[in-house]
């Protein structure tokens, strides 16, 4: 197993809570983690259609088979179990009885905030993150490669190609979750719906557009990312509101989790081809930015992370909140620094007067920090240990 770096705050937060919640994409290693945490302690999968038949017959008995707690997989499959496990653990009054995971949003998040207040801690785990890869000697050789593999566990413990894994995972995972919260019947539109969000990737969301060339309706679209988001698959950046007494774009940006499957769907298969897309350098900016959401979910913090855009296109990828100061990242896919790659930054910095601070530029190179008229550039490989540095 390759070590997680959301590990320390987990133990941390079992001595504080008596359930800790993981979620994440199915596939992104919360079963590991939980049974490494609680090699000790049974563990169960809601999974299994005997086992959650037991837990939805008799759901007292059932949980009276954990008398210290366990690993209860996949729980939104059985949300009724929650009730029962509240009352379980306020007559324990144990902490760190109880790990919990769960690979969508929808049924598990609303059912634990009813049940399970002030009881669980919550944390996202994602795929494996730069560091995490850089310890265990995985780490991609170049940019190119990195992008394409993407971050999924499996294809680092696994002799398989990330074409073919992508392609059982979209159809054994993302269709069948997607038929139980909506009941598509048309799963090629949904399909199509999912590559042509993938063509979006680092653009802002435009739903109308998207619900014209996909030929559905503008409700669905909107339905629709709402399942991809649920299901950990995509995520939306926020404008940041700062104006600095300019008009700003008000549309969110669209990204995925894992660039793997992101060029998975666009057909995308070599590093050379990688090296040669059109939209490569949307793919890399996905990438660091998903590096960026990473670092944070591995500490349990909350995200602070925006965009900013103005109505002359004047942009700053990323803007990190801290108080009342900002954090700006420009992201850049080229290998070989030039000036023009500061000027966001530098346009920006100009605005923000002392509410910037440090100033960082990540490229797609692999040169070592330095700090160029106050802005620190960063080679891709630093991308994951930016905010925890």
């Amino acid at each position: 197993m390759i070590p997680r770096d959301s590990e320390q705050i987990i133990r941390l937060l079992l001595r504080g809570f008596p359930v800790i919640t993981l979620t994440g994409p199915r596939q992104s290693g919360k079963t590991t983690l939980a049974k490494a945490l609680f090699a000790d302690r049974p563990y169960v999968s809601l999974e299994d259609p005997d086992i959650r038949r037991g837990a939805q017959d008799d759901p007292r008995s059932f949980l009276e088979r954990f008398p210290d707690g366990g690993v209860l997989d996949e729980v939104q499959r059985c949300p009724d179990i929650l009730s029962y496990l509240q009352t379980s653990v306020d007559a324990d009054g144990r902490m760190g009885l109880f790990i919990l995971t769960g690979s969508q949003q929808f049924g598990l998040m609303s059912g634990i905030t009813q049940s399970l207040a002030g009881r669980s801690a919550f944390l996202e785990l994602l795929p494996f993150s730069l560091p995490e890869l850089n310890r265990a000697g995985k780490l991609a050789p170049d940019a190119d490669t990195m992008l394409l593999t993407g971050c999924y566990p499996p294809l680092y413990d696994r002799e398989i190609q990330p074409s073919a894994w992508f392609a059982a995972y979209m159809t054994a995972y993302v269709e069948r979750d997607v038929r139980q919260q909506l009941k598509i019947q048309d799963l090629d539109t949904f399909q199509r719906f999912v590559r042509l969000c993938a063509g979006r990737t680092g653009q802002l969301l435009n739903l109308s557009s998207l619900a014209t060339e996909c030929g559905i309706t503008h409700n669905t679209a909107k339905a629709w990312i709402s399942v991809l988001e649920a299901s950990f698959l995509v995520f939306q950046l926020r404008p940041h509101h700062a104006s600095f007494n300019k008009r700003l774009v008000k549309m969110p940006k669209l990204y995925f989790y894992d660039t793997g499957f992101v060029s998975w769907l666009l057909g995308i298969r070599t590093p050379e081809q990688m090296e040669t897309h059109p939209l490569r350098g949307n793919i890399f900016e996905n990438f660091v930015i998903a590096e960026l959401v990473k670092s944070q979910c591995n500490r349990a913090e909350p995200r602070n992370l925006y965009f900013w855009r103005d109505s002359n296109g004047n942009e700053v990828d990323i803007l990190v909140e801290h108080g009342v100061k900002l954090m700006p990242i420009e992201i850049k896919s080229g290998k070989t620094v030039n000036r023009d790659f500061f000027k966001g930054l530098e346009k920006w910095l100009s605005l923000a007067g002392e509410r910037a601070i440090s100033p960082t530029l990540i490229h797609g190179g692999a040169d070592a920090a330095y700090h160029h008229k106050g802005i620190l550039v960063r080679g891709w490989r630093e991308s994951g240990a930016l905010l925890s540095a």
